[in-house]
């Protein structure tokens, strides 16, 4: 089993910057990569940015590639995600998930965190 705690979401105007952490624990080794997706009202779960366990490798959504960077702390078993220049669009609950490929097939979700972009 694997726990995922979320936080660092809030409200915050259009431009502005938020940084999302996810503290693992668990069997994290099970899985390929750590991540965070996200649901806005009326749509569909979308990845937004995953990061690979063992070597680094990274996935960015399109929209947020530019504005939105993944990190993780090995130490601290934590993935980071820092959004800047925020935008109404990236409202939505974000939720930290492992998966067993990049950013699909995703066993594991937090209980998620509410990002708002709104002025």
């Amino acid at each position: 089993q694997v726990q995922l705690v979320e936080s660092g979401g809030g409200l915050v105007q259009p431009g502005g910057s938020l940084r999302l952490s996810c503290a693992a624990s668990g069997r994290t080794s099970d899985y390929y990569a750590i991540g965070w997706s996200r649901q806005a009202p009326g749509k569909d779960r979308e990845a937004v940015s995953f990061i690979s366990f063992s070597d680094g490798s990274r996935y960015y959504e399109d929209s947020v590639k530019g504005r939105f960077t993944i990190s993780r702390d090995n130490a601290k078993n934590t993935v980071y995600l820092q959004m800047t220049n925020l935008k109404p669009e990236d409202t939505a609950v974000y939720y930290c998930a492992t998966c067993h490929n990049l950013h699909y097939n995703c066993d594991y979700w937090g209980q998620g965190t509410q990002v708002t972009v709104s002025s």
